[in-house]
């Protein structure tokens, strides 16, 4: 049932775009990035069951909806051409894919910098929600009260 659903609404479309570039005459519309966004995957992806394929191809107004978009917005996307070329800036900017992120001079300065920030964060928060206190032992007041003690007896 799904198959036959699937074909019907291929054939569909088919007959609404007829021999129209796009659904909704000369210049692509939303609906043509959808259903573009549908086709091309059935049309061009290597599927374990090809029956809908075969049928998508068997309509040669779609086979040929699909290859004109193609062609127009993803023009390197066909095995001939290549991707344009992308500005050295625009590369540098990426990083990963040029592999000029390692070569940074403060990279690692950065990256230490980054942990030190995070680890005076955490450990700010932990003493201002009292989560960790340091008690001082053996100074101050308190320090103090043990040797008064100890010389009044002394004294006695």
């Amino acid at each position: 049932q799904l198959y036959r659903d699937a074909r019907e609404c291929l054939t569909l479309l088919s007959q609404r775009l007829g021999s129209q570039k796009f659904f909704f005459g000369d210049s692509p519309a939303s609906l043509d990035a959808f259903v573009f966004s549908r086709l091309a995957p059935l049309l061009k992806a290597k599927l374990p069951n090809g029956k809908l394929q075969q049928h998508l191809k068997s309509l040669q107004n779609l086979c040929n909806y699909c290859t004109s978009i193609l062609s127009l917005y993803f023009p390197w996307d066909g095995g001939e051409m290549h991707p344009p070329a992308l500005p050295s800036s625009t590369l540098r900017a990426a990083g990963a894919d040029s592999g000029e992120a390692e070569e940074d001079p403060h990279k690692r300065r950065n990256q230490l910098l980054s942990v030190l920030v995070g680890l005076a964060a955490m450990l700010g928060y932990a003493f201002l929600s009292g989560i960790v206190s340091i008690q001082r032992s053996g100074t101050g007041p308190a320090g103090r009260q043990p040797i008064a003690l100890e010389e009044e007896e002394e004294e006695e």
